[in-house]
């Protein structure tokens, strides 16, 4: 039998091979998931954007058409600036947490990947103890 047919009934070549597969699958929908993520929530903005000014106009268009007294008094507008102004702030808050949180992620998972080559080489290097230790008693 050829070395070829051996090492594809090897169990460790096909589970390898077999993941190398998986995960090169999972490393091209990547960028396929971003964008409809990125496409979702900007279809969800425009939509909601669409709808505030929607009404805003038909509110306008009702008061014009009614003769209503549209002035406001300066405090109010003062609080309804205040609030937006805070909104703004958390949402900028949340999106430095968010970025934060991954960049934090990151480095996490590059940390997790470099210990686990320290762990697999630890490992083999008992292993390789172990059996020759073995040998000796054999």
């Amino acid at each position: 039998m050829s070395k070829t047919t051996d090492e594809s009934k090897d169990i460790f070549t096909f589970c390898k091979k077999n993941t190398e597969e998986f995960f090169n699958e999972l490393e091209k929908s990547s960028p396929v998931y971003h964008q409809i993520a990125t496409d979702i929530q900007k279809s969800y903005l425009e939509a909601w954007k669409n709808v505030i000014n929607s009404s805003i106009a038909l509110e306008q268009e009702y008061a014009v058409k009614s003769g209503l007294n549209v002035s406001m008094p300066e405090e109010t507008m003062k609080a309804i600036h205040n609030m937006m102004e805070r909104t703004s702030n958390a949402y900028q808050n949340q999106n430095k947490l968010v970025f934060d949180s991954t960049e934090t992620s990151k480095k996490v998972f590059d940390i997790f990947s470099e210990n686990t080559k320290i762990l697999a080489s630890l490992n083999k290097n008992m292993m390789e103890l172990m059996a020759s230790s073995m040998k000796k008693y054999t």
